[in-house]
């Protein structure tokens, strides 16, 4: 199991020392970007990825909220993005899922609470990652869906069946009461906001959201 924090909770007038307080329990970095459109939060883009590029060498995880993500690509891939995660819910992600690959990016795709796992079916073949919603994404701070898990379940059906190079990963509401039911459903990467960076030691609540994940058969 791997431990992302999202930014999205961070001081950003202090963001660089913010990564480095999490950073030893950090697998990935989560970076949320807004667009004000697909949600109607507005948040960073490749600027702030490329100034955190220079401070951390730890995989920057970009989740692109924004209605057309093609046309930030390059972007993103020039500021030193390591992975990119796009929504289904755009349409036929085919396209973008090549190009990003082809900036040498992983390619992601990401499922909102309200969208059937189906439309994400037909593509896990042709990602790197599943990113499940456990939120309404555009905000940070909501309450956990424990529906989504259903989605997480047969996902990991899918992946371990076909022997899928696909991580697992769920990003909403997860702390360390919601950790546990996440990986038993078959997630690899937890994303944990507001329950790392709002917390009066950052660097412990990372570390006490892990072992509360881990294992996943426990």
């Amino acid at each position: 199991m791997k431990l992302a924090p999202s930014i999205l909770s961070a001081d950003f007038a202090d963001l660089a020392a913010e990564v480095e307080r999490v950073a030893a329990e950090a697998d990935l970095l989560h970076v949320d970007v807004m667009d004000g459109h697909f949600v109607p939060n507005l948040t960073i883009g490749p600027p702030v990825v490329k100034s955190l590029r220079k401070r951390t060498d730890l995989f920057l995880d970009c989740h692109l909220m924004v209605d057309n993500p093609g046309v930030l690509l390059d972007d993103f891939a020039e500021a030193g993005a390591d992975g990119i995660t796009i929504h289904v819910e755009l349409g036929d992600p085919t396209p973008l899922l090549a190009r990003i690959r082809a900036l040498d990016m992983r390619a992601g795709l990401v499922l909102s609470p309200p969208t059937p796992f189906e439309a994400v079916a037909p593509y896990l073949d042709r990602i790197d990652l599943l990113l499940v919603m456990s939120v309404n994404p555009g905000w940070g701070g909501q309450e956990f869906i424990p529906e989504v898990l259903t989605k997480v379940a047969a996902a990991r059906r899918i992946v371990d069946e076909r022997g899928l190079p696909v991580e697992i990963e769920i990003d909403g509401g997860i702390n360390v009461e919601t950790a546990p039911a996440a990986t038993r459903a078959g997630v690899d990467i937890l994303v944990a906001g507001s329950a790392i960076f709002h917390a009066e030691n950052p660097l412990a609540a990372a570390r006490r959201i892990r072992e509360a994940g881990w294992p996943r058969s426990s």
